[in-house]
């Protein structure tokens, strides 16, 4: 009885710290996502469609798309955030040159960076790209500007 009693008891802090290392952002929740469609149009059309991974967590975002080789025009990341604040993206480990978009609360786009990726011996911590954002974007380099995405223009998050 006591073993049982104490198996449970294990149980039920593992699955405890576990829950609120996900609340925390340390992990990802059960629930959690890991791909959504982006759409970004101006007045009803559709300029671009993004399959983007979804970095909703601390960890995610902080890694970001360093793991990431290279991009395919039509991929990206979305990084989620609780609120719109002021935010800096930086270039740290990156591969590639890519575009950040910064997107408000009301799904406006604010801001969109060409971002370089850091030179062989360079510290990509201080390549930073800064906007006012509850969401940011990074597809790859130039595809704004192929796409003809404009700072203005409203993005769609598939919830779901």
């Amino acid at each position: 009885m006591e073993t049982r009693r104490a198996f449970a008891v294990a149980f039920a802090v593992v699955v405890a710290a576990g829950g609120g290392f996900a609340i925390l952002g340390f992990l990802p929740a059960p629930w959690h996502e890991d791909q959504t469609e982006v759409r970004i149009v101006d007045d009803g059309t559709t300029k671009a469609v993004v399959d983007a991974e979804v970095a909703d967590t601390y960890r995610d975002r902080y890694v970001g798309l360093s793991e990431h080789d290279s991009l395919e025009d039509g991929e990206g990341m979305l990084f989620v955030h609780g609120s719109e604040d002021e935010r800096t993206y930086v270039m740290r480990e990156m591969a590639f040159d890519i575009d950040i978009v910064f997107i408000g609360a009301d799904g406006e786009i604010t801001t969109i960076h060409h971002a370089r990726a850091p030179e062989p011996g360079e510290d990509g911590e201080e390549l930073r790209y800064s906007g006012r954002a509850k969401w940011v974007l990074e597809v790859p380099r130039s595809y704004t500007n192929e796409t003809d995405v404009e700072v203005g223009d409203e993005v769609r998050i598939d919830d779901g």
